[in-house]
């Protein structure tokens, strides 16, 4: 069972920015990956249905704060492993930056600009890549689950979650106060940081690694609801994934 922390209703971790405009939904929606049946209403229902919200560790070239992970995205998987991609080639914008100025403001556009961060320095390109490969592929954020849809309205409400999701998973503090911190003498067993991870999230995680270094670290969610203003649960993942060796995994500083 999740823990209280890990359940996340996303629209009262949004307070200051716009509201969702999708259609409303029902309050007796299955959580996804736990539903028996297909639900007909996927502008209410996300069909692939575990969505993850990954991060980086970027250490060589650095990318951004020396004391805190980095956004990766926010994806779509199928529940048991797989996953769709580039699913709508009409909404692969090339003006993801004035489109998070437009409906989510410079406050929004001044934290990812620090946060979701490419490591070869083309935050655009990054943004552009991520909400074309994943973004498309959510069915809530479908044009034609909107009143009065504006064109690019729901990249705003991609990135307004991946936000929200991103600030309840502070990976470096939490990792910091099981005594896992960037060395570049230490080393750190899988077990240790996955405990120390899942002890917070509520579920286990993903952990990714370059060789030993770690430098990746996916959470998993299920959802009741839409993607906008749905209830995410901590899940476990939705099949085997983690690329880190047993012992000897190194955590080191960004240059």
């Amino acid at each position: 069972m999740a823990s209280l922390r890990s359940i996340i209703p996303v629209m009262a971790a949004l307070s200051g920015v716009i509201a969702a405009s999708n259609v409303s939904c029902p309050s007796d929606l299955p959580l996804s990956c736990h539903n028996t049946t297909a639900v007909a209403n996927t502008c209410c229902f996300i069909p692939a249905g575990q969505i993850l919200q990954t991060q980086f560790w970027d250490t060589d070239p650095a990318a951004g704060p020396s004391d805190s992970w980095t956004i990766h995205g926010l994806w779509p998987d199928y529940c048991d492993g797989t996953y769709p991609q580039f699913c709508d080639s009409s909404r692969e914008y090339t003006n993801i930056k004035s489109l998070v100025s437009k409906f989510l403001g410079a406050s929004t556009l001044s934290y990812i600009e620090t946060y979701w961060v490419s490591d070869d320095g083309d935050d655009e390109s990054f943004w552009e890549h991520e909400f074309s490969k994943h973004g498309t592929c959510i069915s809530t954020l479908n044009p034609s689950c909107y009143s009065n849809y504006q064109t690019g309205e729901e990249v705003g409400d991609y990135v307004k979650t991946l936000v929200s999701l991103f600030k309840t998973l502070p990976t470096y503090d939490w990792l910091k106060a099981a005594g896992i911190t960037p060395s570049t003498s230490k080393t750190y067993t899988s077990s240790a940081i996955q405990a120390a991870l899942e002890a917070q999230h509520g579920a286990k995680v993903t952990l990714g690694c370059s060789g030993k270094y770690l430098d990746e670290v996916w959470y998993h969610y299920n959802v009741k609801g839409s993607l906008q203003d749905g209830t995410f649960v901590a899940a476990d993942p939705d099949g085997s994934k983690s690329s880190c060796p047993t012992t000897g995994v190194k955590y080191v500083p960004k240059n």
